[in-house]
């Protein structure tokens, strides 16, 4: 079985755009919530996001391009770009010519994650059936609002004719993304894989509905909105944004003399099997799904260092976290951190937002702070790191991901 590593990086995110700008945004633990102008002329009930700042596709594809995109299009390919370019798989920025010489096109697969897919697309384009007639529908909507639209584009833009997937396991999507492509290079189908998640789902549609389930905050100031733990979260603010990493076999990167950024060591997936958006109180399925990450790797629980937690700044989702992690861990406790406190809850982008900060944390041995939480709560008896970073010696880091539907992946990274 081949190990798998990391060699390419692309992040855009409410906190920044690329690995060190989103690290440093991260390291801030300043919230990147604000009122949203859009959602106020909507007239939603909740009226913060976390969306991506001076991010203008037409300057980035085209406008020509870009306006046969919908945003989260935009978004995967831009962090897929930033991704190939890191790994040295392509001759420049935005794709460059394609894939370097050397390189099997045949064998380099796009796994892209997403909850929601095409929203704005939907958003706009059904006022417009309504209002104009089925005559006046563009000819573009489907195209652009299909979920598998980015891994297509991605796989278009860069020649990659390996295994083409979408996932979409909810909030979890990224993290599964990951895990299917390590899968897929374990098991000789790939040698290369393009793999995240990407979400743009910020719209007075999506945000109403998140509002009316009581998901969302009903906290209007933005310093303090997103607060993952504490005693007084209601609530997440909603984000948006994408990350691609490039897997790749050991031999593979080794032959082309790439840099590695880290190793996927581990992967576990469960289902709660128990309701559609609330997990089970006793915590089963995330202990099941960070249990067999752990199987998976060959590891025990006192080997992992620190957790990024999926911890989402909802009441329920962040104290049964913290019980499952408590139920595998047992005595050891290892260093929690959410960075929801900074993004927002990027929902299937999430997984893999917060896969490039776990590589981070590895990379410099800092565990960041989770932004805003003054007081965790007495209910989850855990470490979990508030105020200022930490730093630490860390050799394993996990990172969490749970869904609506009650999906759930588990991710362990390695030096």
């Amino acid at each position: 079985m081949r190990d798998v590593v990391i060699t390419g990086r692309g992040i855009i995110s409410p906190a920044g755009r690329g690995v060190e700008d989103a690290w440093k945004g991260v390291l801030a633990a300043v919230s990147a919530a604000a009122v949203d102008e859009r959602l106020v002329e909507a007239g939603t009930p909740v009226t913060l996001a976390c969306r991506v700042p001076d991010f203008d596709p037409d300057a980035e594809f085209g406008r020509g391009t870009s306006r046969r995109m919908d945003r989260y299009t935009h978004l995967a390919l831009a962090a897929a770009a930033d991704a190939l370019f890191d790994a040295g798989l392509v001759d420049g920025p935005g794709f460059g010519d394609g894939l370097v010489a050397g390189v099997e096109r045949d064998r380099v697969g796009v796994l892209i994650g997403s909850g929601i897919g095409g929203a704005e697309t939907w958003a706009s384009e059904y006022p417009n059936y309504l209002d104009r007639g089925p005559g006046r529908v563009s000819p573009m909507f489907i195209p652009k609002m299909l979920s598998n639209t980015a891994a297509g584009v991605v796989s278009m833009r860069s020649g990659a004719r390996g295994p083409n997937m979408t996932v979409n396991t909810a909030c979890a999507a990224g993290a599964s993304a990951i895990h299917i492509a390590r899968d897929l290079i374990r098991s000789g189908q790939a040698d290369v894989v393009m793999a995240g998640g990407v979400e743009a789902g910020i719209t007075g549609l999506s945000v109403s509905a998140f509002a009316q389930m009581g998901a969302l905050t009903k906290n209007d100031d933005p310093s303090s909105a997103s607060r993952p733990f504490d005693v007084d979260r209601d609530g997440f603010v909603m984000g948006e944004g994408s990350a691609v990493v490039i897997l790749e076999s050991e031999e593979h990167a080794a032959a082309r003399g790439a840099t590695v950024h880290g190793r996927v060591a581990g992967a576990g997936a469960s289902a709660d099997a128990h309701h559609m958006t609330a997990p089970p109180e006793d915590g089963g399925g995330a202990i099941l799904a960070m249990q067999r990450a752990l199987d998976d790797a060959g590891m025990t629980p006192d080997t992992i260092d620190h957790i990024n937690a999926h911890g989402t700044s909802t009441p329920l989702n962040d104290k049964t976290e913290a019980l499952a992690v408590g139920v595998v861990f047992g005595a050891h406790r290892p260093a929690i951190a959410s960075t929801k406190g900074v993004t927002g809850h990027l929902l299937g982008a999430a997984g893999a937002v917060e896969a490039v900060f776990s590589l981070q944390a590895l990379a410099t041995n800092t565990i960041p702070a989770t932004a805003n939480t003054v007081e965790v709560d007495p209910v989850i008896d855990a470490d979990i790191v508030i105020g200022t970073p930490r730093d630490a010696e860390l050799a394993a880091v996990m990172s969490n991901s749970f869904g609506f539907g009650g999906q759930n992946a588990s991710l362990i990274f390695t030096r």
